[in-house]
């Protein structure tokens, strides 16, 4: 094998040059020194030769066998056996690399051989391997952390679940004993949250996901601009024969409504309902309110506008908040 070499090391977090260059002119110098001390002993000389071309062919473990025979019947030269092995070991397209075997081998020509020419890159090819041997075990303290993490996650998830599965039961119960006792004593919209809430004796007894207008920031304050109010307000009517399932009519504008579009020289508009989804739609459900999709409405799915109806007469009040 030439004395130049490139070598890499795969660590846990990716692929790390372990060293560019292993040997450069003085290791050269070396290994010439050491083919000159083999001249009378052809025989080490074939058997490196054999090895480093199965090296280079990939066959790593034949390759490890023949300088393991070097080290064994030509300890002269065993020094550049071990240094070979290392590079094996440590290789990063040898399936059965082995850090440690690597390190044993580069540590064993420190100890037997403290003048080789190998000495200095072994233990700077030590240095990194140690190094990525660290990070690796700080790797696979992290990820086992995270799965541990990822666990408990998991099992709380399915506890969450489970709770949110027992209030939904309870919040079923109370909103069907409210609809026993007569109807909401308000509705609560908040904007930001996105949820109507019907208000019964100063208790939520229930809360809806809605839409809004495609323009929910601030209050409306002229047509068309597909905002939905802000304010006090009350259902002044209902339509059972509405495009979007059925509608609850609310009594924007109101005074300050008016007022503000007035001093705006614009028109307040009108038309703001609490509404299903339009008719042929209802199959979208609960997906709806993941958009505000209405020109100025709050949407609910078709089954809530008939529970929000059924408990919500003329005259009940609506406050929106931003």
């Amino acid at each position: 094998m030439s004395g130049l070499k490139n070598v890499w090391v795969v660590g846990a977090g990716g692929t790390t040059r372990l060293l560019a260059l292993l040997a450069g002119l003085a290791l050269a110098a070396t290994l010439a020194g050491g083919c000159a001390s083999l001249g009378a002993r052809g025989e080490a000389r074939v058997a490196f030769d054999e090895a480093d071309r199965l090296f280079r062919q990939g066959d790593y473990q034949a390759a490890l066998a023949g300088y393991e025979r070097i080290v064994g019947e030509y300890p002269e030269a065993a020094d550049r056996a071990l240094f070979e092995m290392a590079t094996i070991h440590a290789h990063p397209k040898n399936a059965r690399k082995d850090y440690a075997r690597a390190l044993e081998s580069l540590q064993r020509i420190t100890a037997d051989y403290p003048a080789s020419g190998y000495r200095h890159d072994g233990e700077m090819m030590a240095f990194y391997i140690d190094s990525v041997l660290s990070k690796d075990q700080v790797i696979a303290g992290l990820q086992a952390q995270a799965k541990t993490l990822r666990q408990d996650l998991g099992a709380r998830e399915d506890d969450i679940a489970a709770l949110r599965q027992q209030i939904a039961a309870l919040e079923q119960k109370v909103f069907a004993f409210a609809a026993l006792t007569g109807p909401v004593d308000r509705i609560l919209i908040e904007k930001k949250a996105r949820l109507l809430k019907l208000i019964s004796k100063g208790e939520v007894i229930k809360s809806y996901r809605v839409a809004l207008g495609g323009n929910p920031e601030g209050a409306k304050d002229r047509q068309g601009d597909n905002k939905t109010p802000e304010g006090m307000y009350f259902i002044d009517a209902k339509n059972r024969d509405s495009r979007y399932h059925l509608s609850l009519h609310i009594s924007y504008p109101n005074e300050q409504d008016r007022l503000r579009a007035r001093e705006l020289g614009v028109s307040p508009g009108g038309d703001i309902m609490i509404h299903g989804i339009g008719n042929g739609l209802s199959w979208v459900g609960g997906a709806h309110a993941d958009i505000d999709w209405t020109k100025g409405c709050i949407a609910v799915t078709d089954g809530e506008i008939e529970e929000i109806d059924g408990l919500a007469p003329v005259g009940t009040p609506v406050e929106i908040r931003p």
